[in-house]
């Protein structure tokens, strides 16, 4: 078996590069929402086997089995994203007349650029290998920094991270509270890679190593995470939540010819049935609608703002995503005008019909809400899949909000969510996040369901409950630990009420971010250079 594995692994060229392909998009069933863990294992295990074949190739120089390397890594990244992300050409059906033509460029094209990172971890990964057992750190360490660089560089986009794999598994996931994504993908890539060396050429104590220490690091995690699961979640007093999935189609939401109708699906749903035994609104204290709820400046229209204060009744405040407007006053050589500024935000309204306060988007989706390079590109014909007068403007930063009878809200809109230790202000820790999206543009592809993973799995770093409202997706609070205390599933149109969990103190990854990942990633790379350089010593010694 291992020499039919080396063998194969061994061909140049186009077959090992559809191996490498093939090998990465196994990978991405290790996702929402299929979740099969062990898939993982074959594309890691296929990844060091072709490293290993690069490593036995002659180079004096070295850079043409880095070249080599790269190029492995690209492919096994762009099977990996593109079966992770092929549901994102969903966004291009939606107004198909004028984007389907685009959809070849959004399904492969994506894939293309974020396979980049994963190519330079394959080759910084060749850079140290060895064939000791340590090429498996080597390669988590690579890897696991790649990642870390593809969340943060070019506005960042740390979506389907290796590390989700153990999303899905919450006792494993509660590691998440120590390491972070960054780290859960250390972790996961060491544990899928390791039996990898029961192939090797080796004695078999040696070749044991890393699968039993993967075992070993495994039984830990999920030892102490089920330790952890013991704490109950406690509850706020004085506050119950009524969380709206309304269900309105991506086309039909900016139509102002439908403001009527999706203006009474929000309080039919929010109401309930009126000939319900109960008042689904007895004793709720806040309501929560999901992302640009509205065809329409809500601040701009006070029939809406009275039909909301009809509906609260005294009883509630409203949290809903509404497009904000902000005119501002600016001298230009024509004289002085004034401009228009929009926003994605999130609005909070009284029981009075009041706009209480705002909290603008701070992470804007690229093409979707802002069009990069826009003189360039609109010379094309691209433009926003999002409907407005001008380009959304970008929120300042972060907020936390103190409404009536809830203090210290962040509201996080859309993916804002997805982006590890960046869903908090910089010290002003809050005891709740209010995730609203819309996730309509997606349907019923597996993109609400990592969406909603990702979201979930901030509440294990963070310590922190999350209250979610999905327009199309999947609506949820969720404690602290990552439970999921009431949901509604992808599709269905209703309303959960649900009291709202505490926070926990902060965890080490609220208190340090990414540095105990990093810490982590530097002595990995430190032991692949040091058993490297030993290795080498050996060799001359012995020449």
């Amino acid at each position: 078996m291992r020499v039919m594995a080396l063998s194969f692994t061994r061909s140049k060229g186009w077959p090992q590069y559809g191996l490498a392909a093939v090998s990465g998009a196994i990978g991405a069933l290790a996702l929402a929402p299929f979740d099969v863990l062990p898939a993982l294992i074959i594309t890691m295990t296929v990844a060091v086997r072709l490293l290993d074949a690069c490593a036995s190739e002659t180079d004096q120089g070295g850079w043409k089995t880095i070249r080599a390397a790269w190029m492995i890594g690209w492919w096994q990244g762009f099977g990996y994203f593109t079966a992770g992300l092929w549901w994102l050409g969903n966004a291009f059906l939606v107004d198909a007349d004028q984007f389907a033509w685009a959809l070849p460029f959004g399904v492969f094209g994506l894939p293309a650029l974020l396979a980049l990172f994963n190519a330079c971890g394959f080759a910084l990964a060749r850079r140290l290998w060895t064939p000791h057992p340590v090429r498996i750190v080597t390669l988590a360490a690579a890897l696991a920094l790649s990642e870390l660089l593809r969340g943060v560089m070019m506005t960042g986009f740390p979506w389907n991270a290796y590390g989700m794999a153990l999303a899905s598994i919450l006792p494993l996931a509660q590691t998440a509270a120590l390491v972070g994504l960054p780290g859960l993908t250390l972790i996961m890539v060491g544990i899928a890679a390791a039996p990898a060396t029961l192939l090797d050429d080796t004695p078999i104590r040696q070749r044991l190593i890393a699968p039993f220490t993967a075992l070993g690091l495994l039984a830990c995690m999920a030892m102490g995470g089920l330790i952890r699961l013991e704490q109950p979640a406690e509850m706020r007093e004085h506050v119950l939540l009524r969380v709206i999935q309304p269900i309105i189609p991506q086309d039909d939401k900016f139509s102002m010819a439908n403001a009527e109708a999706i203006m009474k699906t929000y309080i039919d749903l929010t109401l309930g049935d009126k000939h319900a035994a109960s008042d689904p609104m007895d004793g709720v204290t806040h309501v929560v609608w999901p992302e640009s709820s509205f065809p329409f400046i809500l601040g701009r229209e006070p029939v809406a703002l009275q039909m909301i204060a009809d509906m609260l009744k005294h009883k509630a405040i409203l949290i809903t995503g509404a497009v904000r407007e902000e005119r501002r006053i600016s001298d230009s050589p024509q004289g002085t005008k004034g401009e228009r500024h929009f926003y994605n935000s999130a609005q909070v309204v009284g029981a009075d019909g009041s706009i209480l306060a705002s909290a603008d988007k701070v992470h804007l989706v690229p093409f979707g809400e802002y069009l990069p390079f826009s003189d360039l590109l609109s010379q094309w014909g691209l433009r926003r899949f999002v409907t407005a007068p001008g380009s959304f403007s970008t929120g300042e930063a972060l907020l936390r909000i103190d409404l009536p009878g809830l203090a210290g809200v962040t509201f996080l809109i859309c993916y804002e969510a997805i982006f590890p230790a960046a869903v908090t202000p910089q010290n002003q820790r809050p005891t709740v996040l209010v995730n609203l999206t819309s996730d309509a543009w997606f349907g019923f592809s597996p993109g609400p369901h990592q969406h909603f993973a990702q979201a979930r799995l901030r509440t294990i770093e963070e310590g922190l409950p999350l209250v979610r409202s999905a327009n199309a997706g999947i609506s949820a609070v969720i404690d602290p630990f990552g439970r999921i205390l009431k949901a509604l599933p992808l599709g269905q149109e209703n309303a959960l009420t649900s009291p709202l969990p505490r926070p926990l103190p902060p965890t080490l990854f609220a208190k340090t971010g990414f540095a105990p990942a990093m810490i982590l990633i530097v002595l990995g790379l430190l032991s692949s250079l040091w058993i490297r350089h030993r290795l080498l010593f050996k060799r001359h010694r012995s020449a």
